[in-house]
């Protein structure tokens, strides 16, 4: 079995600043992480290679220090990489990555699986996991908590409102992975790092996927942001000590004084 996981470099959610001129996010200096939703697809990729024998491949678009989520997938057990990385794909939006990564995807070749994450941290549309299935043609399950390989098969399992559904699916497929409410993600030890620097990297032009140069970068993105820019700063909460008494008392002060309550 062939797996692809899609991958993708995005700032420290805690730590992105808008600049008040552009409205565009500042991310020079700004730490860069896994995003949490691949990172978590990834495991699940890795979860099915360890019981298959499979093949996992990460594939990110962005510049080239997001060669860096890529060390980190090849560590944690990724047996290759492969980095879009050209200034004509920049300004794409979801449609326009989803094609690239599509192109790249096809230029990859054999593929049973593709994996996404639900979506990226620092844009949470949730489309580009779908766009790839729809410029691929093949079909899609979206929202899943966990996966499982059975032979030319997945089973999933889907968050749906108030439950779950369990699907199974013939490959080639793409699901886009949830992260469950206590997930903590796992990082590799030191001499896994180590040994993943032989491992293979390859880093790939427009040009190299023969994308067409009108359906990438600003040019091929239909979207159009007019501005970003951060919520107002809400006030510091006020804390309050005393009896269980005193509390209420002054629980009660309070609704009356925003007439909650009269």
């Amino acid at each position: 079995m062939n797996i692809i996981v899609c991958i993708k470099q995005v700032p420290d959610s805690t730590q992105v600043k808008v600049d008040p001129k552009t409205g565009t996010l500042i991310r020079a200096g700004v730490p860069s992480i896994l995003n949490p939703y691949d990172h978590y697809a990834l495991e699940k990729a890795l979860d099915i290679k360890a019981k298959t024998g499979a093949k996992v491949t990460v594939l990110s678009m962005g510049p080239a220090q997001a060669n860096a989520v890529l060390r980190l997938a090849l560590a944690l057990g990724a047996d290759e990489g492969v980095l879009l990385a050209d200034r004509a794909l920049a300004g794409s939006d979801t449609w326009a990555t989803s094609y690239a990564l599509a192109m790249a995807i096809r230029k990859i070749g054999q593929y049973d699986l593709i994996l996404c994450g639900q979506m990226a941290i620092d844009g949470d549309t949730a489309q580009t996991g779908p766009g790839i299935a729809h410029h691929l043609g093949i079909p899609q399950i979206t929202f899943c908590e966990s996966i499982d390989a059975n032979g030319n098969q997945v089973v999933v399992k889907k968050l749906i409102d108030g439950g779950h559904q369990i699907l199974e699916a013939d490959l080639p497929v793409l699901v886009t992975m949830t992260m469950p409410h206590d997930y903590a993600p796992k990082y590799p030890s030191f001499m896994a790092a180590h040994k993943a620097q032989d491992k293979v990297t390859l880093t790939w032009s427009a040009a190299d996927i023969a994308a067409d140069p009108h359906k990438i970068g600003l040019e091929g993105s239909p979207t159009r942001v007019d501005r970003i820019f951060p919520p107002p700063a809400r006030p510091k909460g006020e804390m309050f000590t005393g009896s269980a008494v005193e509390l209420a008392d002054k629980f009660v002060e309070i609704l009356k004084k925003e007439s909650v309550i009269k």
